[in-house]
Parts: structure tokens; sequence; C-alpha cells
């Protein structure tokens, strides 16, 4: 089980790199804030589930070579940046659709959190940039002593659960000040900055030509 992990001085260094990498917004830490800022910090967190696995997933992926695939071929890193652009885009357009009767109400109208979910995983897995970080990163930390695939697994994992630590917290922080959006003069301003925010995400992802981290 130990050769799973690497020796200890490259463990703490991966252990370090992680968090510092982790703490760095992007997508998945973009749209857990709004969320919680739009919605309240339960959906947040249910947002984090989402976003982890959508990583994990990613990070599976990279690991039985996936990203090798990203790495050689234009297309098909592009196919799927564009598709997690696009979706974020109408993520926004949606929240920016909002009818007059919702955002007027009380109490707003809540996301079914099962739905809050499936986007943070279609946002987090959609983004092939993690991927190909994933395919960059872990080989540094991979020791000769056991399978690369189940070392990588191993890594992957434990940045996943990293990531859902500090994504967490920007989410219970974010939902701090949720209370304040859902007055009935600051609701229509969320909402039209939360739909502000997925579409210029989703474009910035499209036009980014970097393939870096999350």
């Amino acid at each position: 089980m130990t050769d799973l992990f690497p020796p200890w001085p490259l463990c703490s260094a991966f252990l370090l790199a992680s968090f510092v990498l982790a703490v760095i917004p992007g997508p998945g830490v973009l749209y857990i804030v709004t969320r919680s800022l739009v919605q309240g910090r339960q959906s947040g967190l249910v947002s984090v589930a989402g976003v982890a696995l959508g990583n994990l997933g990613n990070a599976l992926a990279a690991s039985v070579g996936l990203a090798a695939l990203f790495a050689v071929s234009s297309l098909a890193f592009s196919v799927v940046k564009y598709a997690g652009a696009l979706y974020l885009v109408y993520l926004g357009a949606q929240m920016l659709r909002s009818s007059p009767v919702e955002i007027s109400a009380g109490v707003p109208v809540a996301t079914p959190l099962k739905r809050v979910f499936r986007d943070g995983f279609v946002v987090a897995l959609l983004n092939p940039k993690t991927t190909v970080f994933f395919a960059a990163f872990l080989p540094q930390f991979l020791s000769p002593n056991a399978p690369p695939m189940f070392q990588s697994m191993a890594l992957g994992f434990l940045f996943v659960a990293i990531a859902a630590v500090t994504d967490s917290t920007y989410a219970l922080a974010a939902g701090v000040v949720a209370p304040a959006l859902r007055r009935a003069a600051a609701r229509r301003i969320g909402r039209r900055l939360g739909g502000g925010v997925f579409i210029g995400l989703g474009v910035f992802t499209a036009l980014a030509g970097s393939r870096g981290a999350k």
C-alpha cells in the first residue's frame, strides 16, 4: 500500500504543490463561489461534491492515457474545451433569463440540488486543462517501485481530496455573504452578476490558449 505513494520528502512536496494549485481559482472554484453567493452554502457544498467528482474523472482519465490523446491531438483538446465553454455560457444565460416572478419573490426559487451537483460535475469534467495538468504533474512524483497507473490514481485521489477541502472553504466563505444577495434589492444584481460570471468564464475558457492546470 505504501508503494502507491512516493517517499515522504517527495510526498510532502506533492502535498504542498497540490495545496497551492488547489487554492488558485479556476472554473470549478468560480462555479462553487457563484452557486454559494446566489443560492447559499448548501448549494455551494453540493457543487463542491459535483466538481470533486468531475476532477476525479479527469484524474482517472489521465491515469488511463486520455491525457496523452489530448497532448497529441489538438482537435480532441479543442472539442472538449469548447464543449465546456459552451456549457458555462449556457449556465450564465439560464441565470440571466430568470423570470421577474422568480427574482421578485420573497424567497428566491432554488435550483434543485441534483442539478447543482450535475452542473458542477459537468463544469469540472469538461475542463481538459485539468486532465492535461494531471498528466504533466503526477508523473513527477511517481516511484519506480509500483505500477504507474495505480500510483497516479492514488495521487489523483489525494489531490482531489485536497481540492475538495479548499473548495469547501470557498463555498462556506461565500455562503456567509449570501443572505445579503437574497434581499429584494440585491437579488436581481446577484443573479445578473452570477450569470455574467458564468458567461465571462465560458468566453475566457474558449479563448484561453494555455493548457495549464485548474
